[in-house]
């Protein structure tokens, strides 16, 4: 499924920003905190308001970004299908902030605590 994301997203080592934000260590991290990319005001509001990209919040973004932010995303692509979302938010919770993968059973549950 994160083939359809990778048009926009790169993760892993050497990731960069693209027409979307490079997307290591997304699991509990702020939105809106990628440096160097430029994000959509309602993104940036909702930032603002203290959004930590959760497992929870994933699962309802990716399904609709625009009615998620209240406002248009520059995200176009919609994953209706909840195991699609389950299953991408899985492969990228794979990833440290570097690039780098977590070995078994060290990756973040997407809790965010």
């Amino acid at each position: 499924v994160y083939k359809r994301c990778k048009a926009c997203h790169q993760v892993g080592e050497g990731a960069s920003n693209r027409t979307g934000p490079e997307l290591n260590g997304l699991l509990c991290r702020a939105a809106g905190s990628v440096e160097g990319f430029s994000y959509s005001d309602p993104l940036m509001a909702k930032a603002g308001e203290g959004l930590v990209w959760s497992a929870e919040a994933l699962m309802e973004y990716l399904e609709n970004p625009s009615d998620y932010l209240g406002g248009r995303s520059k995200m176009t692509l919609k994953l209706k299908k909840e195991d699609q979302r389950a299953d991408v938010i899985a492969y990228l919770a794979q990833f440290k902030a570097d690039g780098t993968m977590y070995g078994d059973g060290e990756a973040p549950d997407g809790t965010c605590q």
